[in-house]
């Protein structure tokens, strides 16, 4: 067989599978997300039923973003090396787990191992690290924004988590919640193992050894700057929707039900601009996504900092600083398949990943321990956000390969 046959018999066998996969891989990052996420929706129960702090419940809100941070890189890397497939059957059978876990060990009114028990929730959210080199490796150079933008729509687990996991508690008790969320969990992974399958393109490829890759990927700029830049906008994400619900309590008198649905509006306002901001990466070019991105969230956070008093103004503020966020999180990983070689994407995505992750977890400690209770003001920590968002515009015009790539030019790649 001909190199051309071979190669249209190749984006025959991707063309016939991208849509599948995808959208499969996707599902189960939003059930890894929700499973990631189930204590922020919650916190004002904990802190209620364990006279906790705003220091404290803050803590408690972050662990589980602290380990699904730091083990992206490890997972990213093994994905490289075992494929998507086994990854999230992997992933979310330790998950399912721990979440029934979560809801008997949140039933003692014990903070110091509820918080060692989210710490190891964690590992949900290294779903993320799975998917990006999973779903990239079926679609085509100049399709790869598309990929993980869609792939990233599965942030949406948040959304879920927020909106429906307080009203679950409502309706089915605090224990038959979590037993459900469990078993939707455990089903996902059954589900994976039997219903994905690798790319072709992987086939025949041998995984070099994880710790040259890992030193490779930490040696370029480009993997520095990009980490930073995803902290950023998938940080602020990840804080606001782990987050929100405490803000919304402390800030305007929300209930756990009225907080847990305008996070949920939060965090789908992201999802939905996520892959919008993907597939204008890929037309383009993911620099000036990024410029509009940063600038806009960072003007919404100043906004924000004021402390506008009625809903119709801060309500939609709140909702354009998500979509603002979202199409961040496309435009940067839009740039990730750029500064890597397609057999390191794993590893390459697993860390900046890990740094998004990070980015997550100290927003709600730094809102914590800012929070000014006498003004009932969260002033400090969101002009932080503004600032950051300030340096991330600033790092787009110094980060190479932000303009369009064309399809002719991909193929010729």
């Amino acid at each position: 067989m001909s190199a051309s046959q071979t190669d249209s018999a190749l984006a025959a066998e991707l063309k016939a599978g991208q849509t599948r996969n995808l959208l499969l891989a996707t599902l189960a990052s939003t059930m890894g997300f929700w499973a990631w996420t189930i204590i922020g929706p919650l916190a004002k129960t904990y802190s209620a039923d364990m006279d906790l702090g705003a220091g404290q419940t803050s803590i408690l809100v972050a662990m589980p973003i602290l380990v699904g941070a730091v083990a992206r890189v490890p997972v990213g890397a093994l994905t490289d090396r075992y494929g998507g497939r086994v990854m999230f059957t992997a992933i979310l059978g330790i998950t399912a787990p721990l979440v029934l876990l979560t809801a008997f060990v949140g039933q003692m009114d014990n903070f110091g191992l509820l918080v060692l028990v989210s710490f190891f929730l964690g590992i949900a959210g290294t779903v993320f690290a799975i998917g990006i080199p999973f779903c990239s490796s079926w679609y085509e150079a100049h399709r790869k924004g598309f990929a993980t933008g869609v792939f990233g729509a599965g942030m949406v687990g948040t959304a879920v988590s927020a909106f429906f996991t307080p009203r679950l508690v409502n309706a089915m008790g605090y224990m038959g919640a979590h037993v459900l969320i469990a078993v939707l969990v455990a089903a996902m992974a059954v589900i994976c193992w039997l219903m994905l399958r690798e790319s072709p393109s992987r086939r025949g490829v041998e995984p070099a050894p994880m710790l040259p890759k890992l030193k490779d990927a930490f040696s370029l700029k480009e993997t520095w700057l990009l980490c930073f830049m995803y902290a950023i906008v998938f940080g602020a994400f990840v804080a606001f929707s782990n987050y929100l619900p405490t803000y919304l309590g402390n800030v305007y008198d929300f209930d756990a039900t009225g907080a847990g649905t305008r996070t949920a509006g939060f965090a789908a306002a992201a999802v939905v601009a996520r892959p919008i901001g993907g597939t204008l990466a890929d037309k383009v070019g993911p620099k000036l996504v990024s410029i509009v991105s940063y600038a806009g969230a960072g003007i919404l956070a100043v906004v924000v900092a004021l402390q506008p008093s009625a809903e119709q103004v801060y309500g939609p503020v709140f909702v354009l600083m998500a979509m603002f966020l979202g199409l961040g999180t496309g435009g940067v990983f839009a740039w990730v398949a750029r500064a890597s070689q397609p057999r390191t994407v794993g590893t390459v995505s697993g860390i900046i990943a890990a740094a998004g992750g990070l980015g997550g977890y100290f927003p709600p400690l730094v809102m914590g321990a800012t929070y000014n209770e006498a003004q009932n003001s969260y002033f400090v920590g969101l002009s932080l956000l503004a600032m950051f968002c300030l340096l991330g515009l600033i790092t787009c015009f110094i980060l190479r390969n932000g303009g369009r790539v064309d399809e002719r030019t991909a193929a010729a790649a």
